[in-house]
């Protein structure tokens, strides 16, 4: 099975690694800033859903754990 194109890794002592297309574009604290990095890699975070599966895979928790 093929990955979905954003992944957020799991959480480290400096937040969560964020990947698109299997690319580092940063590390993510809290979902303001996996927002930001989407807006950064030219990606409107309001148009996509962030739990939705065919898109973003969340490793080690959802988007509510980041410790």
């Amino acid at each position: 099975m093929e990955h979905p194109p954003l992944i957020v890794h799991p959480p480290q002592e400096d937040g969560r690694l964020m990947t698109i297309l299997g690319e580092p574009v940063g590390v993510a604290k809290s979902l303001v800033d996996v927002e930001d990095l989407l807006r950064r890699a030219g990606i409107n975070p309001d148009e996509i859903a962030l739990d939705s599966p065919d898109l973003i895979e969340w490793r080690g928790g959802g988007p509510e754990v980041w410790s």
